[in-house]
């Protein structure tokens, strides 16, 4: 098995074909075929896209019922509102803020920590 040792590889079409084939057949999978040759799984899913194998790929089958469906739907929707609620209340925050700092100049306060003492309001 060869390492990564700085030699750069070229494989000649046949030897490509050849693992492909052997890939197909079931009997390897990728990561022993790799073992096996010596070739990086990198590599292999390249030649595997070099001749358009799409047989060999990994795929992936979500399987889902109309039901996981519209619970993901409706979860989606609470996750946007949600996130709406947020923003509401950063800029509610934001807004209060910016008034304190108004209000603390025109009285004459130092910060708005002082306003905020002497009209008991709990510090942010």
């Amino acid at each position: 098995m060869y390492k990564n040792d700085g030699i750069n590889r070229r494989y000649s079409e046949g030897y490509k074909l050849k693992v492909l084939a052997e890939l197909s057949t079931g009997k390897y999978n990728k990561s022993e075929l790799s073992r096996i040759y010596g070739i990086n799984r990198t590599t292999l899913n390249g030649w595997i896209d070099q001749y358009d194998r799409k047989d060999l790929k990994n795929t992936r089958i979500t399987v889902e019922t109309n039901d996981d469906i519209g619970k993901l739907k409706a979860l989606q929707k609470e996750v946007e509102q949600l996130k709406s609620l947020l923003l509401k209340k950063d800029l509610d925050n934001l807004m209060l803020d910016s008034y304190l700092e108004v209000a603390a100049e025109n009285l004459g306060y130092k910060n708005v920590e002082e306003l905020k003492k002497s009209l008991n309001i709990k510090p942010s």
